[in-house]
């Protein structure tokens, strides 16, 4: 049917006109996002911008540098190596059997002392740490002998025991703490003796992170079946014992020592001194010799250290400031002796390949 001349198509169960259904379409919706009209940026690396950034890298990280190294080298930092000059009082140049063999035997005298000569004063708290050589913590075996459910207090799995291996169990009774870290806990000791003050007391409290004493360390947990305790029982014995009566958080030597190193060399921290050590001074250490790194070649050191700001002595920081610092400055003044050499305007196109001399046909000299 037609009226006016438009035509129209009738729904043929009655009723009127049809209605075609409109195809779904699958164009996304428009944002600026989806079509990428997100406001950019490019920036136009000029050479006047590329020279002005390198001296303005220059000039941030020269001075910090300079801050970092002097706040380094405020700290006064004594270092002792004893482990050949305890063992030289009592055997002088022992082979490796024989420095074994000592360090082994549970009834020689493993006394010694050595002398450390204050130079600078040092204020108070002055940190007492033991420095451990060769001595790889980081060793994958190592680091997953050891069960945290256990240290936390909590029901530990015969999987978890498991991870624990060789230092599992005694007798069929789960060692606690279990593991091989636990098993070598550090166990030489110092006694602090000054010229001026006499004996120094030392503080072995806060030595441990206040995170790991409360959330990964039971205040309620005892040791037991631990087999440095057991001297005479024929067990191996690895490294320090335990207090059977004093809970783990309460032992932060052992909390310090379950920190594992990241690297061979590292020192872990083993009490503070609280008065100050005046320049001058001598400070006699008296060492009880007991932890065996004889048997892999390791070196042993007591430290005495102040802090700065910045923590510990560490020049590294220091350095690589500088370093970059310098860099920058270098390659800013490379790049205006460049410029001013070999000026050129922004944007030339007579340094294209088809517009340079030689190739005025427009031949592609890339081909």
């Amino acid at each position: 049917m037609s009226i006016n001349g438009a035509s129209t198509s009738e729904n043929p169960l009655g009723g009127g006109d049809s209605i075609i259904p409109k195809k779904q379409s699958r164009k996304p919706k428009y944002t600026k996002f989806t079509q990428q009209e997100l406001p950019a940026c490019k920036p136009l690396l000029t050479p006047a911008w590329v020279i002005g950034t390198f001296m303005l890298v220059g000039v941030i990280f020269i001075p910090i540098g300079l801050v970092t190294l002097l706040a380094s080298h405020s700290v006064v930092e004594i270092i002792s190596q004893y482990e050949t000059a305890c063992l030289d009082q009592y055997i002088p140049g022992a082979s490796k059997a024989q420095k074994v063999n000592y360090i082994q035997d549970i009834n020689t005298a493993k006394s010694c002392n050595v002398t450390m000569n204050i130079n600078k004063k040092m204020k108070q708290p002055v940190y007492i740490y033991y420095e451990l050589d060769n001595f790889f913590q980081n060793h994958r075996r190592y680091v997953k002998s050891r069960s945290d459910e256990q240290l936390r207090g909590g029901k530990v799995s015969s999987s978890d025991l498991d991870l624990c291996a060789p230092e599992a169990q005694v007798n069929n009774l789960p060692i606690v703490p279990c593991g091989l870290i636990a098993w070598s806990l550090f166990n030489d000791t110092y006694t602090f003796v000054s010229r001026s003050n006499g004996p120094l007391t030392v503080n072995k409290k806060g030595i441990a992170w206040n995170s790991d004493v409360k959330y990964k360390f039971s205040s309620t947990l005892l040791p037991s079946n631990f087999p440095n305790n057991n001297v005479s029982g024929g067990s191996t014995i690895g490294g320090g014992s335990l207090d059977p009566s004093s809970p783990l958080a309460l032992d932060e030597d052992l909390i310090v020592w379950m920190r594992t190193a990241a690297l061979p060399s590292f020192r872990k921290l083993w009490g503070k001194i609280e008065i100050d050590l005046e320049a001058g001074d001598t400070i006699t250490v008296d060492i009880t010799n007991l932890y065996n790194t004889y048997s892999f070649g390791g070196k042993k050191k007591v430290v005495l250290s102040t802090t700065s700001w910045l923590g510990g002595k560490n020049d590294f920081l220091g350095f690589a400031y500088l370093t970059i610092g310098c860099l920058c400055m270098l390659l800013a003044l490379l790049f205006f002796i460049v410029h001013w050499r070999n000026p050129r305007p922004l944007g030339d196109t007579s340094y294209l390949s088809w517009n340079k001399k030689g190739n005025a046909s427009g031949e592609n000299v890339l081909q």
